[in-house]
């Protein structure tokens, strides 16, 4: 449920989710060479530096941050051991308090998408109990497929109290190739945007806002502010902040003038902050996520 996320962001005063895409190179040298030294180079030693390293990270922010963003690919790459880690990572955020959004950008139609919605959203069924399998808050969503690709997802988010982001406008170059094609007058993203607002029509919460949010990058400003007049009660995700060239006035577009409506994604400039900054994991995360929080909020 969207309210979850919209409450943590205010008792943090911060509208900013920190991305855990981890690789093996941004983790510090003496963490790699513990778990090795236990696990050897394999998967398990991997999986066990990355939790490390994502465990240290979370410490660091849950107190100023009111979100994660673990990329599922970043973990899937090392196999069985790599998902363990995935989720011991979303346990270990929920637990200190952390909202959790899973980007698995998943999207199939029928069964298939039931079961992704149940595994990422909902609870499986085993010998007449439910259990959550990963136990995330919300999940990034594929809309290609269309409606029926995307209800087994809206049903879980009415049923458990979660919710869903939708791609809309992504933050990558090459996005307008199919995003910014026109169609009866009006680009794709737009046609998207209208989906989204239907989507999410029956899950507005007490914030005025839909458990449907949309994936608007901050790579296109002018897009983003056209969006943000199309969808006044839908939430936005929006990746592209830092590393990928989007600024502080650039995501402030994304923003309602009650100052909701989005949350802004950055993943390497926080992880990768002792490598530019010095210092220690931890601090060096925990400074760069302040100064992008003060940032921010100042465009606001």
């Amino acid at each position: 449920m969207i309210d979850v996320l919209i409450e943590k962001i205010k008792e943090r005063n911060n509208p900013t989710v920190a991305g855990l895409d981890p690789k093996l190179d941004y983790v510090p040298e003496e963490m790699k060479a513990a778990a090795f030294r236990e696990h050897g180079e394999t998967f398990a030693g991997a999986a066990a530096a990355i939790l490390q390293f994502n465990k240290t990270l979370i410490d660091a922010l849950c107190d100023i941050v009111p979100a994660v963003k673990p990329q599922s690919a970043y973990y899937e790459m090392y196999g069985i051991e790599g998902i363990r880690c995935l989720h011991e990572t979303i346990a270990y955020a929920k637990k200190n308090g952390m909202y959790v959004i899973l980007d698995a950008k998943r999207g199939d139609i029928g069964a298939t998408s039931e079961a992704y919605a149940k595994a990422y959203l909902g609870k499986t069924e085993l010998g007449g109990v439910t259990e959550e399998a990963f136990g995330a808050d919300c999940l990034t969503v594929n809309p290609y497929l269309g409606t029926d690709g995307i209800k087994p997802f809206t049903d879980q988010c009415a049923a458990n109290q979660k919710g869903i982001f939708v791609l809309v406008k992504t933050s990558n170059k090459s996005s307008g190739e199919l995003q910014d094609l026109k169609s009866e007058g009006k680009y794709i993203y737009e046609h998207m945007a209208e989906l989204v607002k239907t989507w999410g029509s029956d899950l507005i919460g007490v914030n005025g806002y839909s458990s449907v949010g949309a994936v608007v990058g901050a790579t296109y400003p002018e897009q983003a502010e056209a969006l943000r007049s199309q969808m006044p009660h839908t939430y936005f995700l929006v990746p592209g902040y830092g590393a990928q060239g989007g600024k502080a006035e650039d995501v402030a577009k994304s923003f309602n003038k009650d100052g909701l409506g989005a949350i802004v994604n950055a993943s390497r400039s926080i992880m990768c902050a002792y490598q530019k900054q010095g210092g220690t994991l931890g601090d060096a995360a925990r400074a760069e996520a302040i100064r992008m929080r003060d940032d921010i909020l100042s465009a606001l």
